[in-house]
């Protein structure tokens, strides 16, 4: 199921900057996506096959009015300031990092106006990256996994569920 939702939740938020930023450009040429990936080209085959079929599914072809440029650190962490400045330089719509942290540092680092996506992180604001998970200002967009705000909420949610802890075994 993981692995159906995060191809979904990255091409939807993916789409949403796109066409934001398709549409403040003049030019007619198809919109640009770069896919920053901090890991091996070969591993994240399923992950970016999952990523362009839901991108079909909702109306856009790699090749027929979208492309996407690829830019793959193989492991190879201390890469990925200059991929992502390579993403830059070719004026992406919207640059997809993907792999952790490193590679949303490194898009971050050198796009202060290119929206960034992020499948999932951490804590962006103790990254960083967002001032807070409710206003996050600024030009990056994405899924939280884990946050110590949200510990008192599901704690809450648990209780609601299940309200004596024995229940749910």
């Amino acid at each position: 199921m993981k692995k159906k939702i995060l191809p979904f939740a990255a091409a939807t938020l993916i789409l949403a900057s796109v066409q934001l930023a398709a549409a403040q450009q003049p030019a007619k040429r198809n919109p640009q996506i770069g896919v920053l990936y901090s890991g091996l080209s070969g591993v994240a085959a399923p992950q970016l096959d999952g990523f362009r079929q839901e991108l079909r599914e909702l109306g856009y072809t790699e090749g027929k009015n979208i492309a996407i440029e690829y830019r793959f650190a193989e492991g190879k962490l201390d890469r990925l300031p200059d991929l992502a400045a390579d993403l830059v330089r070719l004026k992406v719509a919207v640059i997809v990092a993907v792999g952790g942290t490193p590679a949303i540092l490194a898009a971050n680092n050198v796009a202060s106006t290119i929206p960034i996506v992020f499948p999932a992180v951490g804590d962006p604001v103790v990254l960083g990256i967002g001032d807070s998970l409710a206003r996050p200002g600024r030009n990056m967009t994405g899924l939280t996994v884990t946050t110590l705000e949200f510990s008192g909420k599901r704690l809450e949610i648990l209780k609601e569920v299940a309200p004596r802890p024995s229940s749910l075994w």
